[in-house]
């Protein structure tokens, strides 16, 4: 006992100290095999949300192929066929080629002459108006197709009990991801009357009720707009650019591959530019004035007119942006060029445009390319090239990826 006594008394300090080491080595482990495991449990979970991420991105990738190709292979032939028998029925030019030929040596040089001016400004006419409305048409109904798949991939999810996938990553099951990916053929069910036969097993409404039926066609077949409602006023303004840019322009003078390109740009740029700005949206959609329907039952409901109105308002403020006017300018340049360059091959005969040729031997060679112009996507190149154009690509790519939620 005298012996522990006396140890204690020599080496108290030194037991102090070495149990106060001990003890806070053993805290410091402590403290870091916890920051440790709460270091690998952030990892696992950073990991987790980046493969849950580039799961979704995935679905969502295919959602968005799934929804291009619905344009291409059935909204957009609709709107194309329609489009192309508008144009015929409007622009008759047969009429006026008619006279010249039953005319021959008994018109005056005047009447001629009046016959060819009134022929140069309806082909030009016919040949300008159809490549803006084919190149602004499937821009539209793009635009139309990336919104409303983009709203059905949202509420999709939500229906689903999956709006985790929006919110906070988590994983899905196969059954789900499954469903989430024939949302698209959702679409396809409504898009045109016409059209829901075709594909009527995709997705069963009494599953998935997601935006209303109603909501969805009556703004899928907006897109006729163009074709029922604005195509007079359309023509008469289209016309009037055409007019203007046309008017120095006699039947003898040469006219050139790159004169007749840079004259079909001009038009389009008169015609752009008249008017108040964006005015050319109010020829591809209802103006905003105009009042939204009642349902079947004849009472209105806010409910449907909020759905509808904001699809609508969705797919203007995207027209009136500064990035689609870029697109849409880009788009008609592609369409000009590629059609010229075509013109000029089908005239190689004799010289053709490539070296000049008279204004008046141009038109007929204006009338032979519009049933090319407006054929319907599977055999058009020109809506082909600007499908395939990077800078479109890109830019409804991000329209379905940044729309709002």
């Amino acid at each position: 006992m005298d012996f522990v006594r006396g140890f204690w008394k020599k080496h108290r300090r030194k037991v102090f100290v070495t149990a106060g080491c001990l003890g806070s080595g053993y805290l410091l482990y402590k403290l870091y095999i916890s920051h440790t495991r709460k270091l690998a449990d952030l990892e696992r979970e950073l990991a987790n949300e980046r493969e849950n991420d580039e799961l979704i991105k995935t679905q969502m990738r295919a959602h968005f192929e799934s929804i291009q190709m619905i344009v291409d292979s059935t909204t957009l032939p609709h709107a194309m066929r329609c489009l192309s028998v508008r144009i015929s029925e409007e622009i008759d030019v047969s009429n006026v080629m008619e006279s010249l030929d039953k005319g021959k040596g008994m018109l005056s040089s005047s009447e001629k002459l009046q016959l060819w001016d009134e022929l140069k400004i309806l082909s030009f006419t016919r040949m300008v108006l159809s490549v803006w409305s084919v190149t602004m048409l499937s821009l539209y109904i793009r635009v139309q197709v990336n919104i409303l798949g983009r709203h059905l991939y949202v509420d999709t999810a939500r229906a689903l009990g999956s709006s985790h996938l929006l919110e906070e990553l988590d994983l899905i099951d196969r059954d789900d991801e499954q469903k989430f990916l024939s949302s698209a053929d959702f679409l396809v069910t409504n898009a045109m009357p016409s059209l829901i036969t075709d594909m009527q097993g995709a997705v069963r409404e009494e599953e998935l009720d997601l935006i209303d039926r109603d909501d969805e066609q009556k703004f899928l077949s907006s897109a006729d707009f163009l074709v029922t409602n604005a195509m007079p006023s359309l023509i008469t303004d289209m016309q009037g650019a055409v007019r203007e840019v046309l008017k120095g322009k006699q039947l003898k003078d040469v006219m050139t591959t790159r004169v007749l390109q840079e004259t079909v740009i001009r038009i389009m740029d008169v015609f752009m530019s008249s008017g108040s700005p964006h005015h050319w949206v109010d020829y591809l959609m209802m103006p905003q004035a105009t009042k939204l329907s009642r349902n079947s039952s004849g009472s209105s409901s806010d409910e449907t007119v909020n759905k509808f109105h904001q699809l609508m308002v969705e797919t203007r403020a995207v027209l009136i942006s500064n990035e689609f006017t870029n697109i849409a300018q880009i788009s008609l340049k592609c369409f000009t060029d590629a059609l010229v360059e075509e013109m000029e091959t089908q005239s190689e005969a004799g010289g053709g445009l490539a070296t000049g040729m008279p204004l008046a031997k141009v038109l007929p060679q204006i009338e032979k390319t519009i049933p090319v112009i407006t054929a319907e996507p599977g055999k058009n190149r020109f809506l082909k090239l600007i499908r395939d154009l990077s800078e479109v690509q890109l830019f409804f790519t991000l329209l379905y990826a940044n729309m709002p939620q």
